[in-house]
């Protein structure tokens, strides 16, 4: 059975496939101090992505469309939408979750299952 793995976020950026050793996506967080930018746009060939916005705000520019985001927020965006990040004046902190479009066989309902008869021990 594969081990539980904890890793805590030391950087403005921390991709954690390696250190977590996933297989099924990419996750990565994210802070970035006020008014800062991400220095390209960007798109991917097979990707979606999942912007969930922890706190501060910023603006999300979707081909070529700019749209206010701030804590509490969630934007799914599709491999080939040319995509680019900006921090508002508080900053902003995110996770973003990589994985193949139209890859998911099954959600939590369908794949998680109660383990009968067993209890931790606090």
């Amino acid at each position: 059975m594969a081990q539980a793995k904890l890793v805590r976020f030391s950087s403005p950026r921390t991709e954690l496939h390696d250190a977590l050793g996933l297989t099924g996506c990419e996750v990565s967080f994210n802070e970035m101090p006020a008014g800062a930018e991400i220095p390209f746009v960007h798109c991917h060939e097979q990707n979606e992505e999942v912007y969930i916005v922890l706190d501060g705000s910023g603006k999300v520019w979707l081909d070529g469309a700019v749209t206010d985001i701030a804590g509490g927020d969630c934007l799914l965006v599709a491999p080939a939408e040319h995509r680019c990040l900006k921090a508002g004046a508080q900053g902003l902190k995110y996770i973003c979750i990589q994985a193949r479009a139209g890859s998911l066989a099954q959600f939590t309902m369908t794949d998680g299952k109660i383990v009968e008869n067993e209890k931790p021990q606090w």
